[in-house]
């Protein structure tokens, strides 16, 4: 850039050589600037425009030499502008633009420079292009910085979001397992006071609650044991399945509730584990709840097996007696029904016309099942 300014203005601007050398380290020394400072660099290159623009106004200019800027200042001005684009905004880029083309074009108002070529329409069009790509390319450097910003707040969102969901998955899976066996606990406890005649009916009593300790305090340190391991497949203990339906009802049939059970149909698919874990919680949170709220009534259980469907239906008539108070917040419906939608059914709650209460499951079975999980696993890939 030096020597094709020096050589310009020291012969076709008849300065001599040894102005040309200097207007032209001038330049040369705003485009190096620019790099690393481009605003103090911009008022550098436009003044040594100016001055070059100012000494070069004689009629002593060589036929067709481009004035006010010539060529090599051209470049090395639009590239000052260039990197002072991509370091300011907008505003300050137009502005020093408006600067860039004003000042010659003024300039040449001002002098008569005898007969050369016009480069003002060079200027406005090569000075725009030069501020508008380093206006574009700062904003999509700013772009790439906010999605980055963003993807950063969202990563972090998504982090607290699983979270909290795994918080709530353990506080669910926890009630499960306490609120079941307290339930029982509870009755059984209310009961032994007044088996104090009968020592053995008394002793089965207080066995049928430590039983029931030991089960929670079991499940309790299985569950525990999951969380702290590091190594997701080490075993601990076999979760609980339909199988283990008949234990659940006769433990709550020890705690005095009437029980009738009624099985139909034969399975025709095996559910895995997780799906059998989520069926036995729903039956083990509906008896439970049966415990707490209705004392003395019947409860009828029953479990139907069809070609493409499991049908879950626990029912109970009206207690005999008034219900204790009971500090539950109604968790463990919302957790039965996050269970049966986990599995791709649904499940309904309430009260049956009677004065009883109604708590049934659809599960769907076969392709249904495999493609609800499919797209559970779909949407859990995407969001990740």
């Amino acid at each position: 850039m030096v020597i094709a300014t020096s050589d310009q203005l020291g012969h076709r601007n008849q300065l001599g050589l040894g102005h040309g050398i200097l207007l032209a380290l001038l330049q040369g020394g705003a485009l190096l600037l620019a790099l690393a400072h481009p605003a103090p660099a911009w008022w550098l290159s436009l003044t040594g425009g100016a001055g070059i623009a100012a000494a070069a106004s004689t009629p002593h200019l060589l036929e067709n030499t481009p004035w006010p800027w010539t060529i090599p200042g051209l470049c090395a001005h639009a590239a000052v502008l260039l990197l002072l684009s991509l370091r300011v905004r907008a505003p300050a880029a137009c502005a020093a633009l408006a600067a860039s083309v004003l000042l010659p074009f003024l300039i040449e108002l001002a002098a008569d420079a005898g007969r050369y070529q016009r480069t003002t329409f060079l200027t406005l069009v090569l000075f725009s292009l030069a501020v508008a790509l380093g206006a574009t390319l700062r904003g999509r450097r700013a772009a790439r910085a906010q999605l980055a910003e963003q993807a950063a707040l969202a990563t972090v969102e998504r982090a607290q979001r699983t979270l909290l969901e795994e918080r709530g998955r353990i506080a669910r899976e926890l009630h499960d397992v306490v609120a079941h066996h307290m339930s029982v606990i509870s009755i059984q406890a209310q009961v032994a006071p007044h088996l104090t005649e009968n020592p053995t009916e008394l002793a089965e009593n207080l066995a049928g609650i430590r039983q029931n300790a030991l089960d929670a305090l079991t499940e309790l340190r299985r569950m525990l044991g999951v969380l702290r391991s590091d190594d997701a497949e080490s075993p601990h203990g076999p979760q609980p399945t339909l199988e283990d339906l008949d234990a659940l009802v006769a433990n709550v049939r020890g705690a005095g509730l009437n029980v009738t059970t009624e099985i139909t149909g034969r399975p025709v698919r095996l559910l895995d584990p997780g799906a059998q874990l989520a069926l036995y919680r729903i039956t083990q949170e509906a008896l439970s709840n049966c415990l707490r709220h209705a004392p003395g009534a019947h409860v009828h259980l029953r479990l139907a097996h069809t070609d493409d469907a499991l049908e879950l239906a626990i029912t109970n008539t009206a207690p005999t007696t008034p219900a204790p108070p009971s500090p539950g917040s109604g968790h463990g419906l919302l957790g039965m029904r996050e269970r049966s939608t986990m599995l791709g059914g649904h499940l309904t709650a309430g009260p049956d016309g009677t004065g009883g209460y109604r708590v049934s499951a659809h599960i769907p079975l076969g392709e249904r099942l495999a493609a609800h999980r499919d797209d559970a696993m779909h949407t859990e890939r995407s969001s990740a």
